[in-house]
């Protein structure tokens, strides 16, 4: 019997290093080529329609499907991608033209109902430090708004990831998060068409779920390592409710603009914490009376990371906390569902290698606590694994 339960447990733990493989070679990458959403402001002076894009125009050009993807690296055609990052800025520039094209056709712009054909006034390509990173451009347009106009109406194309389209000079402005395929609907250039809280509470739920899954490796990996200590339900709680806590204090203050770290000093912090988290499962056995402590404090660092990816969709003055609340609610949503899914795979896992029902995780692990570690201990070693090597990413290379 003793037999049989070793090769189950040394079987299961080939299985799921084997199977997590692709995870320990991917996310060595997964910060990469991230996807950022375009930014742009709309104004109209004089008759004349003016947007000011923040933009990623090789992404844009190379016909990456952006809605579905939290890193380029993933997309089928990421050559055609990569081809157009290493060109001078002048040369994708010159090519922005056929963007501006490529958007006339279906039309991005119409104006009570009718296209509006667009020009194409300014290209500033920002420097190519880092072909790791996303290049982030500025992009202005304008377009003659017919006599009598009274509401312009987006339609962002299907594929180019998401929009923030801010309205500017108008009381009660648009601010709308619309993704690929998505329309504005008329916005009065009266103003007016501010979203209501409710209307934003639930359009920015999306924004944090997506920072999480799939788009937040690192803070995946940071959960699964509050669950991999134990899935007795007293420690994961106590871990969850710390983490959270800490993060959504620094959220918001790092949102309101009260805190700021650079982003080279919270990344390396953020994966250190996971390497923390992830051999404390490997040397203890079970909740210490300073885990939740030291959980709560690597919290405020995710906190600042949140902060920062909210910073790229911006947040309406008018409606900030309903915005605010959204996104974490959206957040949080996501880390329950990593915790499980997680719990979810462990039962499946535990139950096909011990071919018996049990009642739950409490019952699974009080009668195999050996397989339980086995899962415990390999998966926070892969978690370790790539923390370090995120550590010395961000560090030195």
């Amino acid at each position: 019997m003793l037999s049989t339960f070793g090769d189950v447990t040394v079987k299961l733990r080939l299985w799921m290093l084997l199977s997590s493989l692709w995870w320990t070679v991917g996310a060595g990458f997964a910060v990469a080529h991230e996807v950022v959403p375009t930014v742009a402001d709309l104004s109209v002076n004089e008759g004349r329609i003016n947007i000011e894009m923040r933009i990623n125009i090789e992404a844009q050009l190379s016909g990456i499907n952006l809605d579905t993807l939290s890193n380029t690296d993933a997309a089928e055609n990421v050559s055609d991608y990569d081809v157009l990052r290493a060109l001078p800025g002048d040369e994708v520039a010159a090519r922005a033209v056929d963007l501006v094209a490529r958007w006339d056709a279906l039309p991005l712009l119409m104006a009570d109902g009718n296209a509006v054909k667009l020009r194409l006034v300014d290209v500033s390509m920002a420097e190519q430090n880092n072909l790791e990173l996303p290049r982030l451009s500025g992009l202005t347009l304008q377009a003659d708004l017919p006599v009598g106009g009274r509401t312009l109406e987006l339609t962002w194309p299907t594929g180019a990831g998401s929009l923030v389209l801010r309205q500017q000079g108008v009381e009660n402005a648009y601010t709308g998060l619309i993704g690929g395929g998505g329309t504005t609907g008329p916005i009065s250039l009266a103003g007016g068409d501010a979203a209501t809280g409710w209307q934003t509470f639930g359009s920015y739920i999306p924004v944090g779920f997506d920072h999480i899954l799939p788009q937040g490796l690192d803070h995946i990996l940071f959960v699964l390592g509050l669950f991999f200590l134990s899935t007795q339900l007293g420690p994961l709680l106590w871990q969850v409710s710390a983490f959270t806590l800490a993060h959504t204090v620094t959220l918001a203050l790092g949102a309101l603009g009260l805190v700021t770290i650079s982003g080279s000093i919270v990344e390396p912090l953020i994966a250190a914490s996971i390497v923390y988290v992830a051999f404390e499962n490997i040397l203890a056995r079970g909740l210490t009376r300073w885990r939740p402590f030291v959980v709560f404090g690597f919290g405020l660092l995710h906190g600042l990371g949140f902060a920062s990816v909210l910073g790229e969709f911006g947040l309406p003055e008018a409606q900030f906390i309903p915005a605010l609340i959204g996104f974490n609610v959206g957040v949080e949503i996501g880390q329950l569902t990593v915790i499980a899914l997680a719990a979810t795979t462990l039962w499946l896992g535990c139950f096909t290698a011990s071919r018996a029902r049990l009642t739950g995780a409490d019952a699974l692990v009080a009668k195999y606590p050996v397989m339980f570690r086995a899962w415990s201990v390999t998966g926070s070693l892969i978690i370790g694994g790539i923390a370090i090597y995120w550590v010395i990413e961000r560090t030195l290379l």
